[in-house]
């Protein structure tokens, strides 16, 4: 590791397989936390390269517990975390409207690192006892339209890194692998990214794979459509900037997504958008998202997606899903 860390440090990049094997040994304790804890820092320091991001992404695959949902053609709606907004869980929320839409959705996720509340916080604290069980998995989709995949229990090796990262507090490379390393391997994926940067490396490497993508980055900087400025959106075909005006909304406020301080806080906005009694800026955030979520599968134009997702929220179907999920997964 000594080697490797004087390589990085002199600005000089891992090849695929370098990156791949560093990776493999971190994840299965081959180096004490004081290497780990540098290793993830010079990433903070240096920009990541795509040989390196591919490695590391082919360690984790190869390393994690897979969960064969074939034929079920799902969806993965997930961010990368780490844009320091501190905004409501607008993807954990838009994914239960897409199943509730009946676009079946393969969730990957766990607790934040650098936010109050990640997708795994806030779905525990209303009752979701998490499995790793491919069966469960099967059953949760196929009584709600959505399984939740928590990544420790699908990518044990991590728990190498886990704590280190917790004690970090800061985001890493690990944000940006986590909607890559999605064990179910989902044919479809809406994913938000935290920088432009980070948009263009995944456009990079998602045209090297066989998913229907969409990557989505706001320029003002979060990992989502947040509705607060036009974004960047890359797909297998096209890359653009859209507009919030383009998809029938208003330019919102930053403070008007804030997912408060706590993870109960969290818990609460979850259940009034899905009770029906979301602010109409938080529904409008989550119907960009869901929106786009169903038209990357359905292949139709977002607006078309945004119609679908707007009848699954305010038809209670959304909530329904939520409940059913619930019954399978407490």
């Amino acid at each position: 590791m000594k080697d490797i860390l004087d390589r990085l440090i002199n600005n000089h990049s891992l090849s695929r397989a370098e990156a791949k094997e560093v990776l493999t040994g971190l994840a299965t304790g081959q180096y004490n936390n004081s290497q780990v804890a540098s290793f993830l820092t010079v990433y903070l320091m240096r920009a990541i390269q795509v040989q390196e991001l591919e490695g590391f992404r082919d360690a984790m695959l190869e390393l994690c517990n897979p969960v064969n949902l074939e034929g079920y053609n799902s969806i993965d709606v997930c961010g990368t975390g780490g844009d320091g907004k501190n905004t409501f869980n607008i993807s954990t929320i838009s994914s239960f409207v897409v199943a509730g839409a009946g676009v079946n959705v393969a969730k990957h996720g766990n607790y934040g690192v650098s936010s109050v509340s990640g997708s795994s916080n806030v779905l525990e604290y209303l009752g979701v006892k998490f499995s790793g069980d491919q069966e469960k998995m099967r059953r949760s989709i196929d009584s709600s339209g959505i399984c939740f995949m928590h990544a420790p229990l699908f990518h044990p090796a991590m728990k190498n890194v886990g704590p280190i990262r917790r004690e970090l507090g800061v985001k890493t490379f690990f944000n940006m692998l986590g909607p890559m390393v999605n064990p179910a391997f989902p044919p479809n994926q809406l994913v938000g990214v935290f920088s432009l940067e980070l948009a263009r490396l995944y456009g990079y490497l998602y045209q090297n794979t066989d998913k229907n993508f969409a990557i989505v980055h706001s320029l003002d900087g979060y990992d989502e459509i947040s509705l607060t400025s036009d974004f960047k959106l890359i797909t297998n075909n096209k890359e653009e900037l859209v507009s919030p005006e383009s998809l029938g909304f208003g330019q919102l406020q930053q403070e008007q997504l804030h997912g408060g301080d706590t993870v109960e806080t969290a818990a609460e906005i979850f259940n009034a958008i899905l009770g029906g009694k979301g602010t109409e800026a938080q529904n409008q955030a989550v119907l960009s998202n869901a929106g786009l979520a169903i038209a990357t599968v359905k292949q139709t134009a977002t607006t078309e997606g945004i119609s679908e997702a707007k009848k699954s929220l305010v038809s209670g179907k959304a909530l329904q899903s939520f409940k059913k999920f619930l019954s399978v997964n407490s």
